[in-house]
């Protein structure tokens, strides 16, 4: 027998990049008694997700939106295995991690790919896009590049793509329910998050919208979609018609729908404030030890995940460690960045001053430094 030793009530602080902590509205709705995927009351919620979605993502009324049964990476390969065929020329936009996993996504579903780039902590240029989307059927972007907390200009990428015939696909996932976001506006066909992103709903779920023009060139494949899990018409056969496709995971649905209520509640011009008012005050408490961010440009700073080069000596892996041992945890650097930055997660219930303020009282005992705590709370006061 396995023995038990997880507290299933302690409080562990969690700063990452995702997931985040979960709401309490989430995290009650787990215990919703079970029920089938084909009961009439679990249809009803899952319409009540889909019009929740399409308030999120800024959609056209009727857009189709469902949830996955999978995180953001399954939402990033299903919008490739549904609207990319063999030998598409697919444009990624790549500056970081999940960029350069769009591209391999998109070769592996047969593409011929070609990418604009940026260096690491810079933002894409939409002028670089411009330059190469002769013949491109797809578009693909990060709007919030995750490895390393640079917000690409999706808008104006958009803009210049809506003119050229090419869908475009967008990876919200550390954007969409924290900030206002415009699918219909902006003309994005595709775009897809995680539950345990901003929205501090459990991971497990992508949340997606599919666009018209998109389920148009799913429509019109030559060949079926070869990744049959998540086929749009197997989708919408369960979402709109309510037909059996597959067992999807109600009660992740449930806390789901409690997570996404809140946040639509809440407000996501309120929630983007949220995020900006905690994320200035961790600068103006960690600025004085050397820490700064990593992104130079303020204007391309993802306000929900705050990149911050370490000080130099600074010794990443011990005070990491060191703060998990306080049941604290923080997210370093990931490939090029290991060692060099820190990526706090301003997202959903992470996104609070609280557990900021236990990271500062760690971290004077940890650093043998003082006024943490003070500078943290200053600085809200004057966003206050």
């Amino acid at each position: 027998m396995f023995e038990d030793t997880h507290d299933p009530f302690a409080r562990h602080i969690l700063l990452t990049p995702g997931p985040t902590p979960i709401h309490p509205r989430a995290q009650r709705a787990l215990l919703h008694g079970m029920l089938g995927h084909m009961d009439p009351l679990v249809f009803a919620l899952n319409g009540e997700i889909q019009q929740g979605l399409r308030e999120m993502y800024g959609t056209a009324p009727d857009t189709f939106t469902a949830l996955l049964a999978g995180t953001g990476s399954l939402g990033m390969e299903a919008g490739f295995a549904n609207l990319v065929e063999p030998g598409d020329e697919v444009l990624v936009c790549v500056n970081g991690s999940f960029g350069a996993r769009m591209a391999e996504m998109a070769a592996r579903y047969g593409a011929r790919v070609r990418q604009v780039t940026a260096p690491l902590g810079e933002a894409i240029d939409p002028a670089a896009v411009a330059a190469q989307l002769d013949g491109a059927a797809l578009v693909a972007v990060v709007h919030g590049e995750t490895s390393t907390g640079v917000l690409n200009p999706v808008p104006e990428i958009a803009e210049l793509v809506r003119g050229s015939g090419a869908l475009l696909t967008v990876d919200a996932v550390t954007t969409a329910g924290m900030e206002p976001f415009h699918m219909q506006d902006w003309g994005i066909d595709y775009v897809y998050t995680g539950a345990q992103k901003c929205l501090s709903a459990p991971p497990g779920l992508a949340p997606v919208a599919i666009s018209d023009r998109a389920l148009a060139r799913y429509a019109a494949r030559r060949t079926p979609t070869p990744l049959w899990y998540c086929d749009f018409g197997g989708l919408r056969d369960y979402w709109v018609d309510h037909s059996y496709h597959h067992t999807v995971p109600v009660n992740l649905h449930y806390a789901f729908h409690a997570a996404l209520g809140a946040a639509l509640e809440e407000g996501l011009e309120a929630r983007q404030r949220r995020a900006a008012e905690v994320g200035e005050a961790i600068l103006a408490a960690l600025a004085p030890l050397g820490f700064r961010p990593y992104v130079a440009d303020p204007a391309v700073r993802l306000p929900t995940v705050l990149a911050l080069r370490l000080p130099g000596g600074f010794d990443d892996a011990g005070i990491r460690r060191a703060l998990r041992e306080r049941d604290i945890s923080v997210t370093g650097g990931l490939g090029p960045t290991a060692g060099l930055i820190w990526r706090l997660g301003l997202m959903g219930e992470a996104a609070r001053p609280a557990p900021y303020r236990a990271l500062m009282a760690a971290l004077e005992e940890l650093l043998g430094e003082r006024g943490l705590v003070d500078r943290f709370e200053e600085a809200l006061a004057v966003t206050a």
